[in-house]
C-alpha cells in the first residue's frame, strides 16, 4: 500500500475534525441547543462507594479540554447507557449533550439496578446513597465546587433526596426536577385511594429491566397495557404481585399494608417538609397531564413561601410523552449556565412559563397561579351547566356504580398513554354510570388557568364510596376532550353530614379538587362536566365495604344521587382569567 503524503494526512484529519464538529452542530440544531463546544470523553463504570460499602457504578462524561467545569449528577434506576436498551440510549444521548457544552456528567445507577451493588429498595436508599455520591464527587481532582442535578420522575425524586440534606449545601447549587415530587406517597395513594395503574406499570417496568443477572426486556406501551389489563380487576390487591410476576414484590405489599399517606412507614422517604429549606436554585418542569403535577406544584409553592425564587415550566405533556424531552434538555442547560456558570443574562424575564391549551400558546407570568376570578357553573336538572343560579326545586339525577363493572379511566394523568392523554370521551359519557352537564355553545372564549374544583351535593346508598369529576372541552364536531379531573374518596370518619340521615350517606356537600390546568375554551365550544364514581385503574375502584384496600374482596353496588337546587347548589368552580361570561 503506498504511503500517503503528509499533506494528504493533514487534509484527512482536518476533514474528519470538521465532519465531527458538523455532526455535533447538526445534532444540536433541531433541538435548538447552543453550539457544542468540546469533544467528549467517557469513563465507564466508575465505582462509587456508599456509607455501607456497597459500590454503585457510574459513567463519567467529560469535556476533552483543559479548564474547570461544573458537574451534573444524574441518578437513575433505569440504566445509564446502552445496557438499558432504548431508555438507556436516550439518556446517553442527553448526557453527551451536557458534556459537550462544558459539564462533567456523572450518570449513576441506583442501588441494586443493573451493575450497581446492593438490593433495590425503591426510594428508601436514595438520600444516603445520593449524599455519598455527592461527597465522592467533591473529592475528585476535576471537581470545581459546583454541582447541578437534572432528571425526570424517579430521577427527580433522587434530586430532592439529596437537596433536602443540609450537608449537600456546599456543593449542590442547582436542581431541575422534572415530572416529579419530593415525595411520591400522595401519588401512590391519590385522594385516599390507591394508584393501581401507576403501581403496576412501574413495578412491571423495574421487573423487566435492570434486574442484576437478568436480561433486559423492553415492551412497547401497547404491549405493557395488554399484559396488565387482565390483572387490574384482580382481588385481593395484596396478591396481585404473585399473579402478575409469580413472586411477591415487597414494595407493593408494604404499600398496601400502609395505605395512608400519613403513615409513619413513609416518613423516611417524604422530603416535602424540608423543601422550603433547600438552598439549591430550582427550575420545575411538568405537564398538565402528569400524575405528579400536584406534588411538583406543592414543592414549587413551598419554595415560594420560603422566599426562594424558583422557576416553573408546564407544557401540554403527560408522563411518558416524548415531547417534553427536548424542552427539558434546553431548559436544563440554560438553568445550569445561569446558576453554575454565572451567565445571568440567560435568565428569562419572568419565572413562570405555561402552555395554554386551546389557545395553543406559551404564556410567561410572574407566579403560579396567576390572578383569576372564581366563576361557578351550576348543575341544572336538564343536564345543563350554566352561571345561572339553580332552580328553587329540581329533580335530582341518579346513577348506579357497580365495582364489578367499574367506570374506567380514559386518558388523563396516567403513567402510560400510547394514544395520548387528551382523548375523545364520548364513549365514556355514554355509560349509564356517568352523568354529564354541558354549557350551550360559548359566545366568547373562556380561559381557565389554575386549580378548578367541584362543589357537589350528593347522597349515596353506601357510607364508603367515591365521587369523580372531569372537565371536558366539547368541540363543534361533538368530540369531548378531557382537560382536568379529580376524585374524592368518601369515608364516614372524615365527612361531616348534613341533617338528613339515611341508610348510607345523607345529603353531603363534597369538595373535589381537580387537576390544575391552563386551557382556553374557544367560542362555539362547550364546557362539559362529567360526574361519576370512579376512574379505574388510575384510582383503584372503591368496593363500597370500607374493608382494608389490600385484602378486600367483597363488593357492594352504590346508588348515587346528585342534587342541584337552590338549597343544594352543586357547581363546577373554574378560575377564569378572561372577562366574565354573560348569562346563557
Amino acid at each position: 500500500m503506498p504511503k500517503r503524503s503528509t499533506l494528504t494526512l493533514i487534509t484527512l484529519g482536518l476533514g474528519a475534525a470538521l465532519a465531527y464538529r458538523f455532526r455535533r452542530r447538526l445534532i444540536g440544531w433541531p433541538l435548538k441547543l447552543p453550539p457544542a463546544q468540546y469533544d467528549v470523553g467517557i469513563q465507564r463504570d466508575a465505582r462509587i462507594p456508599t456509607a455501607d460499602g456497597v459500590a454503585l457504578m457510574a459513567d463519567h462524561y467529560y469535556p476533552k479540554a483543559r479548564g474547570s467545569f461544573p458537574t451534573i449528577l444524574i441518578r437513575s434506576p433505569y440504566g445509564k447507557g446502552l445496557e438499558a436498551g432504548p431508555v438507556g440510549f436516550l439518556y446517553a444521548f442527553l448526557l453527551e449533550r451536557f458534556a459537550e457544552r462544558g459539564y462533567h456528567v456523572i450518570a449513576q445507577g441506583t442501588r441494586g439496578r443493573f451493575n450497581s451493588g446492593g438490593e433495590f429498595n425503591p426510594l428508601f436508599d436514595e438520600a444516603a446513597d445520593g449524599q455519598a455520591t455527592l461527597e465522592w464527587i467533591a473529592r475528585q481532582p476535576w471537581f470545581d465546587g459546583s454541582v447541578g442535578m437534572w432528571g425526570p420522575s424517579y430521577l427527580g425524586y433522587a434530586q430532592w433526596a439529596i437537596a433536602t440534606n443540609p450537608r449537600s449545601r456546599p456543593y449542590l447549587k442547582a436542581i431541575v426536577p422534572i415530572l416529579t415530587g419530593s415525595q411520591f406517597v400522595t401519588a401512590m395513594y391519590p385522594d385516599g385511594s390507591f394508584g393501581l395503574d401507576l403501581a403496576l406499570h412501574w413495578i412491571q417496568l423495574v421487573r423487566m429491566i435492570g434486574q442484576p443477572g437478568q436480561p433486559t426486556h423492553w415492551m412497547l406501551p401497547q404491549e405493557e397495557d395488554r399484559r396488565l389489563a387482565p390483572f387490574f380487576n384482580h382481588l385481593p390487591l395484596m396478591d396481585i404481585d404473585e399473579q402478575l410476576f409469580g413472586k411477591q414484590v415487597p414494595f407493593i405489599r408494604e404499600g398496601l399494608q400502609h395505605p395512608r399517606a400519613d403513615d409513619p412507614h413513609w416518613q423516611p422517604i417524604d422530603h416535602s417538609r424540608e423543601v422550603g429549606d433547600v438552598a439549591a436554585a430550582a427550575h420545575f418542569i411538568s405537564g398538565w397531564y402528569d400524575w405528579a403535577l400536584r406534588e411538583l406544584l406543592a414543592d414549587y409553592a413551598a419554595l415560594q413561601a420560603a422566599g426562594r425564587a424558583p422557576h416553573l415550566t408546564i407544557g401540554p405533556w403527560y408522563h411518558a410523552d416524548i415531547h417534553w424531552v427536548p424542552e427539558a434538555l434546553r431548559l436544563g442547560l440554560n438553568w445550569f449556565d445561569v446558576q453554575l456558570k454565572g451567565r445571568r443574562e440567560l435568565l428569562r424575564e419572568k419565572p413562570v412559563r405555561i402552555y395554554v391549551m386551546g389557545a395553543d400558546e406559551w404564556r410567561d407570568i410572574d407566579a403560579w397561579p396567576p390572578p383569576a376570578r372564581e366563576v361557578r357553573y351550576y348543575l341544572h336538572h336538564d343536564r345543563r351547566l350554566s352561571i345561572e343560579a339553580p332552580e328553587a326545586q329540581s329533580t335530582p339525577d341518579r346513577y348506579r356504580y357497580d365495582p364489578a363493572d367499574p367506570t374506567p379511566s380514559v386518558g388523563g394523568a396516567l403513567i402510560n398513554l400510547p394514544n395520548g392523554a387528551a382523548l375523545d370521551n364520548r364513549a365514556l359519557e355514554a355509560r349509564p354510570d356517568v352523568l354529564t352537564y354541558t354549557t350551550p355553545p360559548l359566545e366568547n372564549d373562556v380561559e381557565v388557568i389554575g386549580g378548578a374544583r367541584l362543589e357537589l351535593y350528593a347522597r349515596s346508598g353506601l357510607e364508603h364510596t367515591d365521587f369523580f369529576g372531569r372537565v371536558c372541552d366539547v368541540q363543534p364536531d361533538g368530540r369531548s376532550i378531557n382537560i382536568c379531573d379529580g376524585l374524592l374518596r368518601v369515608e364516614p370518619a372524615n365527612l361531616a353530614k348534613d341533617t338528613e340521615p339515611s341508610q348510607g350517606l345523607g345529603i353531603v356537600r363534597l369538595e373535589i379538587k381537580l387537576w390544575p390546568t391552563a386551557h382556553r375554551f374557544l367560542r362555539g365550544h362547550c364546557i362539559r362536566l362529567q360526574v361519576s364514581s370512579g376512574a379505574h385503574p388510575r384510582w383503584a375502584r372503591n368496593l363500597g365495604t370500607g374493608e382494608p384496600i389490600g385484602t378486600a374482596t367483597r363488593m357492594l353496588v352504590a346508588d348515587q344521587t346528585i342534587y342541584h337546587d337552590n338549597e343544594h347548589p352543586s357547581a363546577l368552580v373554574l378560575p377564569v382569567t378572561t372577562p366574565l361570561p354573560s348569562l346563557a
